[in-house]
């Protein structure tokens, strides 16, 4: 069929552009979501997400192509640095996956879909030893680098946000607002591994926001600790998400591809072992 149609209708129809159109038919066969995507992504687009074997991965890529508006180079590198294994979406079950990406098509994001673990932070060249406000002079010194991997939406507000409370005064490492949650993002940062104390400062924080800076027609704040390391036991054992806490691991320095790659797919699939293990408790008690 190849040959026959390159010599009606010229080079267009090699045999590797019928496998991708084949491919293309296989991976997108909604033509309603189709015409959609194809008003903003173009073919090379497709071809970048032709290859993901994982349709709600697949699908998660072409919906924050066409929402964020990612050139082919974008989304190459989104791809290639783990976004979606790297979300709390992906940690969820597949119904719940599917329905926050509808979600998506409709043009509303959820928290869960702007939050990562781990953050991938080499490109503030921190070697050895470094303190808090090391990474956090490092990080306002690459701003730009920073917001493009927190995501698109973010946008830097203040350091070390002074709250007053009495006589005593505290102060919030980083403060960002995301456009499209509409909602203040609390960042806190920790050389240290994930302690459960460190959830009490956070909610603190969270409050005195809640209180004293949240706009008519904003959400409540969420707050992010970013640290070291993290037990998910322990993160899950504190059920953070119905606090509007998050918790996410930076790497400094980017270990090998495939290790990060198997480490995220541990993870994934210990979250979703760990909430299909919820719902069969939740119905054994009901």
């Amino acid at each position: 069929m190849s040959r026959e149609l390159t010599l009606e209708f010229g080079q267009a129809f090699s045999l590797r552009s019928l496998y991708r159109a084949i491919q293309f038919c296989q991976g997108f066969s909604n033509q309603e979501i189709v015409s959609t995507l194809s008003t903003q992504l173009s073919w090379s687009h497709f071809i970048e997400l032709l290859p993901i074997k994982d349709p709600l991965a697949r699908d998660f890529y072409a919906e924050m192509c066409r929402i964020e508006r990612w050139d082919v180079r974008t989304l190459r590198l989104k791809i290639g640095g783990l976004l979606f294994e790297r979300t709390a979406l992906s940690k969820k079950p597949q119904a719940v996956i599917a329905a926050e990406i509808d979600r998506l098509r409709d043009g509303q994001m959820s928290p869960d879909t702007v939050f990562r673990d781990p953050y991938l932070l080499d490109l503030l060249g921190l070697k050895g030893a470094f303190s808090e406000r090391d990474l956090e002079g490092a990080i306002l010194r690459e701003i730009e680098g920073v917001l493009l991997e927190l995501g698109t939406g973010f946008a830097f507000v203040a350091r070390q946000k002074r709250m007053s409370v009495g006589k005593d005064d505290f102060h919030l490492d980083l403060l960002f607002f995301h456009r499209h949650l509409r909602r203040l993002i609390a960042v806190e940062l920790k050389l240290e591994s994930f302690q459960p104390a460190h959830v009490g400062q956070m909610e603190f924080y969270l409050r005195w926001l809640d209180t004293h800076e949240r706009a008519p027609g904003e959400g409540a704040p969420i707050g992010l600790i970013l640290c070291a390391s993290a037990d998910a036991e322990q993160v899950e054992l504190l059920e953070l998400d119905a606090k509007s806490i998050r918790v996410g691991e930076y790497l400094t320095e980017l270990p090998p591809l495939p290790l990060l790659r198997e480490r995220l797919h541990r993870a994934i699939e210990h979250a979703r072992e760990g909430a299909a293990r919820r719902l069969s408790d939740a119905g054994s008690r009901e």
